[in-house]
């Protein structure tokens, strides 16, 4: 018989039967996250499904992190019921202001490689990373995982993404993430997994897989996972291959309003931006920051009529550019600094953009209405060429401000 891709022998490892691509498993999961817009509908299918006691409370963790800070009334009820249920249960929350539910589960250490584990928020395959298997789930699952401790999953196909070669200069692994975009389209890889190799990944620590890994739902992906401890069988199956040689990836960009209108970002160079947002769990970390510092202290700062926007992944996030003057050096050029967490991502709170502006985004959606204003226009790109619109007024390629 063939031999396995990661995802099949996870998923056969949690379900306890010999699991292949297309057969629906129940699994034991290893943890499960939810936040403040999934945990308060999960507690209503909780108590419709009749449950009174969580299974494995010690597995489960709730960030208040969509609404942070709460932005109305309605939003101060749902973290308190979310706040209330985690108490009287025993679950693990994360408060207003300490960062996104997916980055504090990877700072956390809640995530080993050949787990399960899920979150009741579709960028959970951020956690594919770390060579687990990382998914998005809804309420009604996380009200099921929470009663009984497991969950219903098809095993998806894979896709092998080979990587080959390394980065060039000014070329980061958001780039990456959007060729690879481009390549295969909103949908190309739907109920499927990413699982990424080749030599090129070598050349990519966590922070950059994490990227990666993230994005892939953007594709459509049921999760996007890297090896470690679990490795494919040299005779797994996929469904398909694509191969990406890094070094002739030319910074890119995401076009609005589909993650997949992705162009080099030299086609869409000139247009001019009126807010740079710098965050999010796929480019709010320490290093996001200090590669668009970089780029915006060597061209002396952002240019005028340019909003620059940042919103750490988390505390340590911030604790960190604290400490070593980043954040200083960004309140300096008149940086709107924003509390740790979702932000304006997702258009619930932080900085909404006004009608006919153009962002440019460390993000990971810029569909129409994402940010909070179906008005405005949203651009995706690397922290650095993020930075570089910000310094120029207009999208430039980072490689002309190195």
């Amino acid at each position: 018989m063939a031999g396995k891709t990661i995802s099949e022998k996870i998923l056969s490892d949690k379900s306890g039967v010999d699991a292949r691509s297309g057969d629906v498993v129940v699994c034991r999961v290893d943890g499960a996250m939810g936040t403040d817009a999934s945990v308060p509908m999960a507690i209503d299918y909780f108590e419709a499904m009749g449950g009174e006691r969580v299974l494995h409370p010690e597995k489960l963790a709730f960030a208040l992190d969509h609404y942070a800070p709460a932005p109305n009334r309605d939003s101060t009820r749902l973290h308190t019921r979310t706040r209330d249920f985690a108490r009287v249960h025993g679950i693990h929350l994360w408060e207003v202001g300490d960062g996104i539910g997916h980055q504090l589960m990877v700072e956390s250490g809640r995530i080993t490689p050949g787990s399960l584990v899920v979150g009741a928020d579709s960028h959970a395959v951020t956690y594919g990373a770390l060579n687990a298997f990382g998914t998005g789930i809804g309420s009604s699952d996380l009200a099921a995982i929470m009663i009984s401790g497991r969950m219903w999953l098809r095993v998806p196909e894979s896709i092998k993404v080979t990587l080959r070669g390394k980065l060039g200069a000014s070329v980061y692994p958001k780039d990456i993430a959007l060729a690879l975009a481009h390549e295969l389209g909103a949908d190309g890889a739907a109920y499927q997994a990413l699982e990424f190799e080749g030599d090129g990944i070598d050349t990519l620590d966590l922070e950059d897989r994490l990227v990666l890994s993230n994005l892939s739902v953007e594709m459509g992906a049921k999760n996007g996972v890297f090896p470690g401890i679990v490795q494919a069988d040299h005779d797994a199956i996929y469904a398909r291959e694509v191969v990406l040689d890094l070094y002739s990836i030319a910074p890119q960009i995401a076009l609005p309003h589909q993650v997949d209108r992705v162009v080099p970002i030299g086609r869409a160079a000139g247009t001019a931006v009126q807010m740079v947002y710098l965050g999010t769990c796929t480019g709010g970390r320490v290093r996001d920051f200090h590669q668009a510092l970089d780029v915006l202290k060597a061209g002396g700062g952002p240019a005028p009529g340019v909003q620059l926007v940042v919103t750490p992944a988390s505390r340590t996030v911030l604790e960190t550019l604290s400490r070593d003057g980043t954040l200083t050096d960004f309140i300096a050029m008149g940086a709107v600094i924003v509390t740790p967490g979702c932000g304006s991502c997702c258009g619930t709170c932080g900085s909404i953009p006004g009608d006919g502006v153009n962002v440019i985004s460390t993000a990971n959606r810029n569909f129409k209405g994402r940010m909070g204003n179906s008005n405005a226009m949203i651009y995706l790109a690397s922290p650095a060429a993020c930075a570089a619109a910000a310094v120029r007024g207009a999208i430039t390629d980072p490689r002309e401000t190195a």
